[in-house]
């Protein structure tokens, strides 16, 4: 019997571990997440080419840098208001919620400073791993052929959506 390898129009599954800067552990999965490898996946373009000729059972590392991964920090995306603008449920550090944009886009904030000696808080919509370099520890699970569907639309059967992009 001939061993799959990671290719195109293959069904890969896998798990992983992401780890920020600082090298803490930032998300796992014991889940496996899938993907069609060279179709329209989410997966991070370097991680694909990365898996590129792997097996079932290769242990994986690849390292992104913010233009690779999750992108550089913007601080446009950084609003400071006065705290009493602020409702009292969302007066924590670290408190997320979304909000809707002048032009109607939803955005995700997490609370990142308050300010108490001068009444100010800080939010944030950049992704938490925005600006810093990333690596992740993939594990291939299953490799399978993709069926004549997830081939067309690059999607597969799986309900569970990767944070790998």
């Amino acid at each position: 019997m001939i061993e799959s390898v990671v290719e195109k129009n293959k069904v890969v599954s896998l798990t992983y571990v992401l780890h920020n800067q600082s090298g803490e552990i930032f998300e796992y999965t014991d889940l496996p997440v899938t993907y069609v490898h060279g179709g329209n996946s989410d997966l991070f373009e370097k991680i694909e080419q990365t898996l590129e000729g792997h097996k079932v059972g290769d242990k994986v590392e690849v390292e992104l840098s913010p233009s690779e991964g999750f992108g550089d920090h913007d601080p446009a995306l950084t609003f400071t208001d006065d705290l009493e603008n602020v409702p009292q449920e969302l007066r924590r550090v670290g408190t997320d919620f979304e909000a809707q944009s002048a032009n109607g886009e939803v955005l995700k904030f997490v609370v990142t400073d308050i300010d108490t000696k001068h009444g100010m808080v800080t939010v944030d919509s950049n992704h938490p791993l925005a600006g810093q370099t990333v690596r992740f520890q993939l594990t291939i699970q299953d490799i399978r052929d993709a069926t004549p569907e997830e081939v067309q639309t690059g999607k597969t059967e799986s309900v569970f959506a990767p944070m790998l992009h």
